[in-house]
């Protein structure tokens, strides 16, 4: 089994050094982590439903012209990635008042939003990632005013797309998150999406009964998140029910 260099590690995925130039694996970890860290738990299974569920959407993001770095799914745990220059945003699409937009304005849960809203917020875990203007992301040079129209512009198609996809599979999408980098072809460069879209960054609610089936069912200790994410995966018929969790092929040799 061959070592591989550790790139970076974050709360729930590690980056290695890909098989080719510009290419890199991706390892989703099992850990369960919020409020930045300070709740952290291990949960057996969840980086494997995290992959597939991931794997799936930026499949389908590249087939419509939605530029990603998702190249292809390795093992139950990995992907091969386009290795990309990270720009240190999180930007989230809201569609319904939840989580911190309901505690910062005193909407109610659950409230249908007069339009999508898009947010960013500064990648930096000692400071809670602070949520930041986009005359911030200028005057600090996080991104260029037209690289801030590329993003948006992207937020919005992956927010057309993951609502009818969700909502044809009885799942309302509440609001995601995602990131995106630099993608340097040659002279060219071009800003596509990247990380990870799952449950741990999306949240989703049944349209019937508003069942949570997303990282809020940890946050809020509101049962068991592998069932939760298992019946995503189950409804966009990714997984079959009684396929295991565990990877069977070598361990990772950190």
């Amino acid at each position: 089994m061959n070592r591989r260099r550790r790139i970076y590690e974050g709360k729930g995925k590690i980056l290695y050094e890909g098989p080719e130039p510009g290419t890199l694996i991706q390892f989703f970890k099992d850990d369960a982590t919020a409020f930045n860290k300070k709740k952290h738990d291990v949960v057996d299974g969840k980086g494997v439903l995290n992959n597939r569920i991931s794997e799936y959407i930026f499949t389908h993001l590249n087939r419509i012209g939605i530029p990603t770095h998702f190249i292809r799914r390795v093992n139950m745990r990995e992907q091969l990635i386009k290795e990309v220059e990270i720009i240190p945003l999180e930007v989230v699409v809201r569609n319904v008042a939840a989580g911190s937009l309901s505690k910062r304005l005193g909407i109610e849960e659950g409230t249908v939003l007069p339009r999508s809203i898009i947010e960013f917020y500064y990648k930096a875990d000692a400071l809670d990632d602070p949520m930041v203007s986009e005359e911030h992301v200028t005057a600090f040079g996080w991104a260029s005013p037209q690289e801030i129209d590329d993003i948006m512009a992207l937020a919005i198609r992956v927010n057309d797309f993951l609502t009818g996809l969700f909502l044809g599979v009885g799942i309302q999408l509440i609001d995601f998150k995602i990131e995106c980098g630099r993608l340097f072809e040659g002279e060219m460069m071009r800003i596509i999406v990247a990380d990870e879209i799952s449950p741990d960054s999306c949240r989703l609610w049944d349209t019937t009964t508003n069942e949570k089936l997303d990282k809020d069912v940890y946050r809020r200790d509101l049962g068991n998140l592998v069932e939760a994410y298992q019946e995503v995966a189950r409804r966009l018929g990714i997984m079959n029910e009684n396929e295991p969790l565990r990877p069977t092929g070598p361990v990772l040799v950190k």
